[in-house]
């Protein structure tokens, strides 16, 4: 029994140096395994942050060409509607651009109406939308 003992004590004992020796050795490289990957996830973030950044690039790209054009085809739009009154504008032809650019504001908006002094009418109340409040 005595030797049972004995080569318990010896088994325990020997698995405790394993195990001190285990993480004497084993802590330092897992420590530098787990910096390293750690590194290759931060490289790894930082190259699709990249990507990321590179497509936005090329999509703000693509959007400035796109608007370029239009401005371009408004442009001749334009060019081609002084043509066709010959090079002027009646006032006619302006009131109904107002009229129509006035779809394209929000109902916040201040519209002016000079008077005789050109002030505007300062005690003239604001005409609130009831769809708005």
């Amino acid at each position: 029994m005595n030797i049972l003992k004995t080569k318990h004590i010896l088994l325990i004992s020997f698995g405790l140096l394993a195990l001190i020796l285990l993480f004497m050795f084993g802590g330092p490289v897992y420590r530098v395994w787990q910096q390293e990957m750690r590194g290759r996830a931060q490289f790894a973030e930082a190259e699709q942050n990249r990507r990321i950044k590179i497509e936005e690039a090329k999509a703000n790209l693509e959007a400035e060409k796109l608007n370029a054009q239009a401005e371009v085809e408004r442009a001749k739009g334009a060019a081609e509607a002084i043509k066709i009154e010959n090079g002027t504008l009646t006032d006619r032809y302006i009131q109904y651009l107002w009229v129509r650019n006035q779809n394209n504001l929000n109902d916040k908006t201040v519209i002016y109406i000079p008077t005789e002094t050109n002030l505007p009418i300062l005690e003239a109340g604001r005409i609130i939308n009831p769809k708005t409040k």
